[in-house]
């Protein structure tokens, strides 16, 4: 074969090979975003790219770098990859923002938009302290790797948890107003943690809250996501009064625990969807009880709450409201928000690090990770209804 159609092919390959090298943060080829400048090839195989940067100080360079070493070592005929990394223009940075958005110049909630798929999903509760966050992230994490696309807005401002229990430590990358979130296991997430100066406290009152939870849901580019949760503020207070306006599509997921007290104030939590408009799709039941080392359960906070929660709902409402699952107490789940791990992905990560566990350690059924699991397989596999959106279709 002619040398120029050698070099030719080899081209070819290498250009292949970067379509399958994603930006970290966006999640999309670095091919489509038009970060890929330049692609050089030289006689002895080396390779030099030039890779646009979304900012200058970009946190990811390294990843980024690391990924296309890593995509064109395995090409047949490069010996070397040389990566430069370059700085978009700022008309370069118009031109990546009115990608992302669609050509659309206006700022809205892509999650209200009449042909948006995109399952939104405010966990609630009565009260704090019944381990809403940890339900939140577990199921985000349980739906990514089941190959969702998946997000989370950490919408209780005041008690912010959700950047710890996913171990994120970095703060959002900002492209002029765009911000692009930090992604961990799969989830983009956004905080009001991680604006904050260490442990710092959030005093803001309502009409702060209100502008903070627009912002998340304007500025912060998602994308294309199967599921987006939002972690709300126990209560029935500003937050889940603006979840209401902003987003009315919103389905509510209820979370309580077996006593009375938390089932009394869960069901007033859930009550206020007559007045949002919002449909709760379930109640879950967290701490239900503790199993013992000779099989035997503890309920340690009683019984029964979540099913009377459920029922009492579904008469007020006036439909249905399932109780989706019960959650056991369980030390390995509350180790697991500790570490920024959700107990959900921990089997998967010991095993890849050479550990055996999950069924090997603890052949139990009853873990809480593995009824997290099953809720979140439930909520995944739930139909989407049509009614209400554009089909993209006219009559002739």
């Amino acid at each position: 074969m002619p040398v120029s159609e050698s070099a030719s092919a080899l081209e070819a390959q290498v250009r292949r090979a970067l379509d399958t090298v994603q930006d970290p943060e966006l999640r999309r080829p670095i091919t489509e975003l038009g970060m890929l400048k330049d692609v050089r090839l030289n006689a002895e195989g080396g390779v030099s790219v030039d890779v646009l940067l979304t900012i200058a100080g970009c946190p990811l360079r390294e990843t980024i770098t690391a990924d296309v070493e890593r995509a064109l070592a395995a090409v047949p005929g490069v010996n070397t990859v040389d990566v430069n990394l370059e700085v978009m223009t700022p008309e370069q940075r118009n031109a990546l923002k009115d990608r992302l958005r669609g050509g659309d110049p206006v700022r809205t909630i892509p999650f209200n938009r009449p042909d948006s798929l995109t399952r939104v999903y405010a966990v609630a509760s009565g009260k704090g302290g019944v381990g809403k966050s940890s339900v939140t992230v577990n199921l985000a994490a349980a739906m990514a790797s089941l190959g969702l696309r998946v997000g989370i807005v950490d919408a209780d401002v005041h008690g912010f948890s959700v950047p710890g229990l996913l171990g994120i430590t970095r703060p959002p990358t900002r492209v002029d107003e765009m911000i692009l979130p930090p992604v961990a296991y799969g989830i983009k997430t956004i905080s009001i943690g991680m604006f904050v100066d260490g442990n710092q406290p959030v005093a803001w009152r309502g009409p702060m809250l209100h502008r903070a939870l627009e912002q998340f849901l304007t500025d912060v580019y998602f994308g294309d996501l199967d599921v987006l949760f939002l972690d709300l503020p126990p209560g029935t207070g500003d937050i889940a009064i603006s979840v209401g306006q902003l987003l009315p599509g919103s389905e509510i997921l209820l979370v309580t625990t077996p006593q009375s007290a938390a089932a009394d104030v869960a069901e007033r939590a859930g009550s206020v969807a007559r007045q949002t408009g919002q449909k709760v799709t379930g109640v879950i039941e967290n701490m239900s009880w503790l199993a013992l080392p000779g099989g035997e359960r503890l309920e340690v906070f009683g019984s029964g709450g979540g099913a009377a929660v459920s029922g009492r709902l579904g008469e007020t409402l006036g439909y249905p409201v399932p109780l989706l699952g019960s959650i056991p107490l369980d030390v390995a789940l509350r180790e697991g928000g500790d570490g920024g791990l959700p107990v959900v992905l921990a089997d998967a990560e010991a095993t890849a690090a050479g550990h055996s566990v999950g069924a090997a350690e603890d052949p139990r059924e009853d873990t809480a990770a593995t009824e997290l699991r099953r809720i979140a397989r439930e909520l995944a596999h739930r139909p989407r209804g049509l009614a209400g959106r554009s089909l993209g279709v006219s009559p002739v």
